[in-house]
């Protein structure tokens, strides 16, 4: 049974379609990422699962039923941590996940377990009596999180959790997701961060302008365009003919030439770089730098869309 199951899902706003008969199927246990840029339909199709936002068309169902707006035992499961924070200035941070693990857990007793557990899980220890503006922007992520997911749920929606965070917190949030898998919530992770969904992700999307344009694993993805390996060789200067000889290589799916760098995209083969380097030096082009590397996920969005996913 899928816990998270979409079928052809359509929202409009006004005259613009955020989402163009979106499908997805998550099954229980993954790290499921929606990778996309900003305005590709991430948020919008978050908040039409969880019923914050009305559709024009479409199915939901979570854990094998129906998603309702007044399915409050179903909503009982799942945890959110949303895009922009979302905490009361006026509560200290034991108070704001007190109170937002309140709205699941009636119990006090349990309930101040279940807050010690969450400052712990995100490391506000020493923070507990701070409030949300004298918290640095990571550690609000953090107490961000911590108010999501107090409650323990089966099913977490995380909605671009680290941005504009420090490295070190964004180390900290992706770890705490990693624990939360391994003690079983499946996670639905969303980012225009294509290395983090490449490092957390068990399965992942990649969207754009409502649609889904493809679904798989990292490889499954990769495997998709049929690149090997992408060459980049700083180049200070090179023609317009020396860029189109390259280009006509025999395993040269692309090559593009900006800001005094040279990228090549192959398929597989064992003289890549050589076959591109004799060409540069045919044509007496001074050469720098030489790395190879596997295709990217961005390399994958390129290739579907058109256009880079840049951060």
């Amino acid at each position: 049974m899928d816990i998270v199951a979409v079928d052809n899902l359509v929202k409009r706003y006004g005259e613009v379609l955020a989402l163009d008969h979106f499908s997805l199927r998550i099954e229980p246990g993954e790290v499921f990422g929606l990778l996309g840029p900003n305005g590709s339909g991430k948020t919008t199709a978050i908040n039409c699962i969880l019923q914050l936002l009305t559709y024009d068309k479409g199915t939901i169902e979570l854990f094998g039923q129906p998603m309702r707006p007044a399915r409050y035992d179903l909503k009982r499961r799942i945890g959110v941590v949303p895009q922009n924070v979302a905490v009361f200035e006026e509560l200290t941070v034991r108070e704001n996940i007190d109170y937002f693990c309140g709205l699941y857990v009636g119990d006090r007793a349990r309930r101040r377990e279940l807050v010690e557990e969450a400052v712990a899980f995100v490391g506000l220890e020493g923070y507990e009596r701070f409030r949300p503006r004298k918290l640095s922007g990571g550690l609000l992520r953090r107490l961000n999180i911590a108010c999501g997911i107090a409650h323990k749920p089966e099913l977490v929606f995380f909605d671009e959790p680290t941005v504009a965070v420090d490295p070190q917190s964004r180390n900290a949030i992706l770890e705490g997701i990693r624990q939360m898998n391994r003690a079983g919530s499946t996670v639905v992770y969303t980012s225009h961060y294509m290395e983090e969904v490449e490092e957390i992700c068990t399965r992942l999307m990649i969207m754009d302008r409502g649609q889904a344009l493809a679904v798989g694993t990292n490889a499954e993805l990769k495997a998709m365009i049929g690149m090997g390996e992408k060459i980049r060789i700083d180049v200070p200067e090179l023609s317009d003919e020396t860029l189109a000889r390259i280009s006509a290589l025999p395993n040269v799916q692309r090559a593009l030439y900006r800001e005094g760098a040279l990228d090549v995209a192959c398929a597989n083969a064992t003289s890549n770089v050589s076959d591109v380097l004799a060409v540069l030096q045919s044509a007496g082009a001074t050469t720098g730098r030489i790395w190879a590397e596997p295709p990217t996920l961005n390399d994958v969005f390129l290739e579907i869309t058109g256009t880079e996913l840049r951060d």
